[in-house]
């Protein structure tokens, strides 16, 4: 089975795959720049931070004995969650955890720069020897090392190893070793990079909502007229704020409804002179069949009485044929008022001559919608004779009113075999019969529900049919309440 997301769904799932594209792809250049080029990792904020903690630990050890910085060092890697070395130029330990050292950070640590260490040059007089005050603190290297992944940074810091060359002592190099390159926040900061992600993402939903919830909303709105002009109701428009495709989508929608509200407009009033037209040429064949019948000879009685009920076929057609086109063109002119449902039932049920045992009334009194008494009561009495004629014999057809919060639900329902499902949506087509065969025997030509549809739309209400179960077949309509 094929899955059917909205159009919101859609659009949300490439945003996210967009930025998850674009993640990785940062990810990606980030990996790259750290793993080849790590120097430049301090050329910003992480090497004035990494400075600044080395000057702090330098100043910090100065005036301490040397057998007392390893334990100076531990207290510092407890602060900053980092393991901190003082390293000889020569690659011994002169302070720090037990470990060995990498052999290529020790080459880092012994090789000599043109210039390392000697700082802005001697004061006269007194030759290459450096007090520590006249040292440097700059940072040397940044590396990465694998089998375990370790991050290492060295700084040159004013501190001298006299006990490894007392006629030259050489400045200490300050070896910090962390197991993740955020490295207590010292060697990367990820908060930029999460502030800056966040911004995107925002500024991201920012952008894209409101195009999502246009583009969606005018959907959805021209979706539900769509839907309006598919039941029949042309006079439903789209909005015309829009001047893209979109906006051309609705225009021409539009100019759908017209069409077809003018042709089926048209139509009907074709269909309404032509049946009026008919009227008289019919009243003079009755006429006619009156006088022929009062001086006929008893040979011709069975075919005079064919054609009168043929007559009286046609002039029941012609009748449907005008009720139907008079309900549907006079709806944008009718003066709806409230109408009591159990009066307008009790009158209807009346006119159809149904016995007591044919019928039931569930109509609380009180319960009033606003309609035109005379088109509601023909889609009444439509409902109720096509219910007798069909299931009239298996019991009661039953009329019940029920009043809901903004709508009032009137039901017409019978005990017989219902309508296949199949046709269901086609039953209030004008001249739809399930069966082939539009005899009177049969029910005559499919216009009775057709009428009811337009009778209860003219009364700005809606109608619909399902089968019940186990047996029986239900006719909803929905009206406007009165209050």
């Amino acid at each position: 089975m094929k899955l059917r997301l909205p159009l919101l769904a859609k659009i949300q799932a490439l945003l996210l795959l967009n930025l998850l594209l674009l993640a990785s792809i940062f990810f990606f250049v980030f990996q790259l720049q750290f793993r080849f080029g790590l120097d430049s990792l301090l050329t910003g904020l992480a090497g004035d931070r990494v400075k600044v903690t080395a000057q702090v630990i330098s100043q910090a050890l100065q005036d301490k004995p040397a057998d007392t910085w390893s334990s100076a060092l531990e207290q510092f890697s407890k602060t900053y969650k980092v393991d901190f070395f003082l390293m000889r130029h020569d690659g011994t330990v002169a302070a720090g955890p037990e470990g060995s050292i990498p052999t290529n950070i020790l080459a880092r640590i012994t090789e000599r720069r043109p210039g390392e260490g000697l700082g802005r040059g001697p004061p006269p007089g007194k030759g290459l020897r450096r007090t520590r005050d006249e040292i440097e603190l700059q940072i040397r290297f940044c590396e990465r090392t694998t089998s375990p992944v370790r991050y290492w940074i060295g700084v040159q810091v004013p501190l001298t190893g006299a006990e490894v060359d007392p006629a030259r002592p050489r400045p200490l190099t300050l070896l910090l070793r962390s197991e993740s390159l955020h490295g207590g926040g010292l060697f990367f900061d990820v908060r930029p990079w999460i502030y800056a992600a966040f911004g995107a993402l925002v500024f991201s939903v920012l952008l894209w909502i409101p195009f999502v919830r246009g583009v969606t909303r005018s959907l959805t709105q021209m979706t539900r007229v769509a839907g309006h002009l598919a039941e029949g109701q042309f006079q439903s428009r789209a909005e015309e704020h829009r001047y893209d495709e979109i906006g051309q989508l609705g225009n021409a929608i539009n100019r759908m409804a017209v069409r077809l509200d003018g042709l089926l407009t048209g139509q009907k009033r074709f269909l309404s002179d032509v049946a009026h037209e008919l009227c008289s040429p019919l009243a003079r064949m009755q006429m006619a069949l009156g006088i022929l019948e009062s001086r006929h000879a008893p040979a011709a009685s069975d075919s005079l009485q064919d054609l009168r009920e043929e007559v009286e076929e046609m002039s029941s057609l012609i009748h449907e044929l005008l009720s139907f086109s008079k309900a549907d063109l006079a709806r944008h002119h009718l003066q709806l008022v409230s109408v009591e449902l159990s009066e307008i039932a009790h009158r209807v049920v009346t006119r159809e001559g149904l016995k007591p045992e044919q019928f039931q009334l569930a109509i609380a009194e009180g319960i009033a919608v606003m309609a035109e008494p005379n088109l509601l009561a023909r889609a009444l009495g439509n409902l109720v004779r096509n219910a007798v004629r069909y299931a009239g014999q298996v019991g009661p057809v039953t009329l019940s009113a029920t009043s809901r919060a903004d709508h009032v639900v009137f039901t017409v329902r019978d005990r017989g075999p219902g309508v296949p499902e199949a046709e269901l949506q086609r039953i209030f087509d004008p001249f739809f019969r399930g069966e082939p065969s539009r005899s009177r025997d049969s029910g005559g030509v499919g216009l009775g529900l057709a009428i009811v549809k337009t009778c209860v739309e003219a009364c700005s209400g809606s109608v619909s049919a399902r089968n019940c179960t186990p047996t029986g077949f239900e006719v909803e309509l929905r009206l406007r309440p009165a209050n």
